[in-house]
């Protein structure tokens, strides 16, 4: 029963939140009704998990409101057999709905406590198909690239050029871009060849994306 009112709690929150704010791509509204958003936040904000706003999780970090995550995840443009990087894993929710869409995911997240948890979740939902690593997410993950996407839950001041460096030629990156004190513009770039083109979405608000020393 618990799990019955769950779904219709995420069915409706697609079809108000998601589809009817224009996300269209049928595999990520498909994956979005898939993933149990409620699995990836604290037992006391379970009531909360399918409302229209981001949710606190532990080292001062946040999960992503959910209409968020289905833009980025449709700007990525991501088929089965891409390869998708994701730089801040957080609870692992953002990497799971990836990680629906059929693609190998690597989701790189710099506090060892929220790397260890999202491992745990994404486990034991099955989703063989996200790996998890520790590491400054600002740098990437050359042993993974190239990858046909890359998207980042934190707000850069400027695009990272590794990330941009690891991209394979036609890949994407989706990245919040500005100041963190103030809200940032969701950016597409695009690579093709040597080449890339950038385009803005809409205004959003990230936490910082923060480069190790």
């Amino acid at each position: 029963m618990a799990e019955d009112r769950h779904r219709d709690r995420r069915l409706a929150m697609v079809r108000r939140q998601i589809e009817g704010r224009g996300v269209r791509d049928p595999r990520v509204l498909a994956a979005m009704r898939s993933v149990p958003r409620h699995r990836f936040v604290s037992r006391t904000l379970v009531g909360d998990a399918y409302k229209d706003h981001p949710l606190p999780i532990s080292a001062g970090q946040t999960i992503s409101q959910p209409y968020i995550v289905a833009l980025m995840a449709e700007a990525a443009a991501i088929e089965p057999e891409h390869r998708v990087l994701e730089v801040g894993t957080g609870s692992g929710y953002g990497a799971a709905v990836l990680a629906e869409l059929g693609a190998s995911v690597v989701t790189v997240e710099r506090h060892r406590k929220l790397a260890d948890a999202a491992t745990k979740v994404l486990g034991n939902l099955g989703y063989a198909n996200a790996t998890v690593v520790c590491g400054d997410g600002s740098q990437g993950h050359p042993p993974g690239a190239p990858y046909d996407a890359v998207v980042v839950t934190a707000a850069a001041s400027i695009i990272p050029s590794p990330l941009v460096d690891q991209l394979a030629d036609g890949g994407r990156l989706v990245i919040p871009v500005g100041p963190p004190s103030f809200s940032q513009n969701l950016t597409l770039v695009t690579r093709a060849g040597d080449e890339t083109t950038s385009k803005r979405f809409c205004p959003v608000r990230f936490v910082p994306l923060v480069e190790e020393p």
